[in-house]
């Protein structure tokens, strides 16, 4: 399934990480069927975001760097995806982003409204870290550019063309270089086909990486249904 898929979309976000630690077996296997310039975004063990909530993280947060740089110069961006319970806590966020090289990237989803505020922004722009901006039922992270990359994450239940042109327009932010966009729709299995209907509404002057989550798959071929 992802040779499949990686013929068809440039990126892919990995969320069998949340639930395992990666090895570089898999990693290199991953890399191995993927074609040269394709991108895999690995989502950060649940040890480090949800069990720990970013405290002693020292040995599984180096681990999850050094088996992700497997990948070489098909590693995309470190996603860090905080509980909605995890209430901001900007000395945390700093000690993570303390430990996190600057010549990688690395991207944040905060759930909590209280994330939501300048200093926050401040701080990940200061390490030109992505807040990402995730589209729910339930609401939309607000837009903020704090990395020369932008990271979307669209999982509302479905999107007409106005919506995708208007998520098109804001993926051309010109502060960003380029952009990842996932779409989360597992249950349904929309997300390729709302993707292609995104690329299309982008046109040929579209950012670097442009992609999706396509619908479920088992673990080992890259990808688990996540939160």
């Amino acid at each position: 399934m992802l040779p499949y898929y990686a013929e068809r979309f440039s990126a892919v976000e990995i969320n069998y990480t949340f639930y395992r630690m990666p090895t570089v077996k898999a990693l290199a296997g991953w890399a191995a069927v993927t074609p040269p310039g394709f991108v895999l975004v690995l989502k950060a063990p649940r040890r480090i975001t949800h069990d720990r909530r970013l405290v002693d993280i020292d040995q599984p947060l180096h681990y999850f760097q050094d088996t992700a740089r497997t990948l070489g110069p098909k590693l995309g961006p470190l996603f860090f995806q905080l509980p909605p319970n995890f209430r901001k806590d900007v000395a945390r966020l700093g000690d993570l982003l303390a430990m996190l090289p600057r010549d990688e990237r690395h991207a944040f989803e905060f759930r909590h409204h209280s994330w939501f505020d300048d200093d926050v922004y401040a701080l990940l722009k200061a390490w030109n870290a992505a807040l990402c901006v995730a589209d729910t039922a339930s609401g939309t992270t607000p837009l903020h550019a704090t990395a020369d990359f932008g990271y979307l994450r669209l999982r509302d239940a479905g999107y007409t063309d106005d919506e995708l042109a208007r998520w098109a327009a804001r993926v051309r932010d010109p502060r960003w270089r380029d952009a990842y966009v996932f779409f989360k729709h597992e249950e349904s299995g929309a997300g390729p086909a709302l993707a292609q209907r995104l690329l299309d509404a982008l046109g040929p002057a579209q950012p670097r990486t442009e992609s999706i989550e396509a619908s479920r798959r088992r673990p080992a071929q890259g990808e688990s249904e996540t939160p």
